[in-house]
């Protein structure tokens, strides 16, 4: 079982700003995994992590105050782990050793059967998960853009129409995929729930979207971690964000 290690959280620059740091070492059917996480891209991966029993150990990369930033962490130790190409989230078990988030989470999901099994299941996952990311950039964009507030109005009136497609997408299947669970579904839980972060009503007028939302919690292991001392909702974005930089 692996020990929890915790700092506060630092990474390289984004096109958002600089996103923090989050380091995990799992073990996973008998091998070391370890894995760093952006705060942003860290809840669908733990997550993941926690759905399929994965055991691992949590370290926080440290960024400094403002006006810096400090990365120094972070970019004192890329260059040495052997990475592809050095960047947040990457995971490396015993010799496979990635970066890219939903490269990490499909990874993860291929040792559990997560990504679809027939065809229809395959193409929906596959479209779903560059759907979800543009989504998120969205928010992304306007929580690290100076202009914040005036960039908040505009986004809160276009929302509607993006989660109308979500919800015409799922409509009345269980998961995003089909009956079956796959990691899309962690992924979208993820973006809907931060929406949901960021205007509290947005759901109102999608059932099905918070009937997934309530399904997905009431999953046994979800439950047991969101009501765990590890589980951690925020601070979603790092020190140099206008929204969802605090923890809650």
């Amino acid at each position: 079982m692996a020990k929890s290690k915790q700092n506060s959280g630092a990474s390289e620059p984004h096109a958002s700003g600089l996103m923090p740091a989050r380091l995990l070492d799992a073990l996973s059917t008998g091998t070391h995994t370890a894995v760093a996480f952006s705060l942003q891209l860290a809840h669908a991966i733990r997550l993941l992590l926690e759905y399929t029993g994965t055991t691992y150990e949590d370290k926080l990369y440290s960024c400094g105050e403002a006006p810096d930033y400090d990365k120094s962490q972070w970019i004192n130790e890329k260059e040495k782990l052997g990475l592809d190409f050095p960047n947040l989230p990457y995971l490396i078990d015993g010799k496979t050793k990635l970066t890219q988030s939903n490269a990490i989470l499909r990874y993860i999901a291929r040792k559990h059967d997560m990504c679809g099994e027939t065809e229809e299941e395959k193409v929906r996952v596959d479209m779903l998960e560059n759907q979800v990311m543009d989504f998120r950039m969205s928010l992304v964009m306007v929580c690290y853009n100076p202009d914040f507030e005036k960039l908040k109005p505009g986004y809160l009136e276009q929302l509607p129409g993006k989660l109308k497609l979500f919800s015409q997408f799922l409509g009345d299947r269980k998961w995003f995929a089909g009956e079956k669970i796959t990691f899309v579904d962690f992924l979208m839980y993820d973006v809907l729930d931060q929406n949901r972060m960021f205007e509290p009503k947005c759901l109102d007028q999608f059932k099905n979207l918070k009937d997934f939302l309530d399904r997905f919690e009431a999953l046994e292991k979800i439950a047991a971690y969101m009501r765990s001392d590890r589980f951690m909702k925020t601070p979603i974005n790092n020190k140099m964000a206008k929204w969802g930089n605090k923890k809650e």
